[in-house]
């Protein structure tokens, strides 16, 4: 069973769990993936600097988790 995506993950932790993820962040507005201080930011912490919906975005990123079984 995969690994559920939450919201006080790191973005470097989670593009380890699948790198699959950076497609969907980048679809949020995240660009700046490569970006050594995007790596220490939790999911929350982008959601809310890149004005996005926390819980809309963990909710794809573990759709996506989840397709991949």
């Amino acid at each position: 069973m995969a690994k559920e995506i939450t919201k006080d993950m790191y973005i470097g932790e989670i593009l380890q769990i699948n790198p699959g993820f950076a497609e969907i962040l980048m679809g949020a507005g995240m660009h700046c993936l490569g970006c050594p201080s995007s790596q220490m930011e939790s999911i929350e912490d982008a959601a809310m600097v890149h004005g996005f919906n926390v819980d809309e975005l963990l909710q794809r990123l573990n759709n996506f988790q989840n397709s991949e079984q």
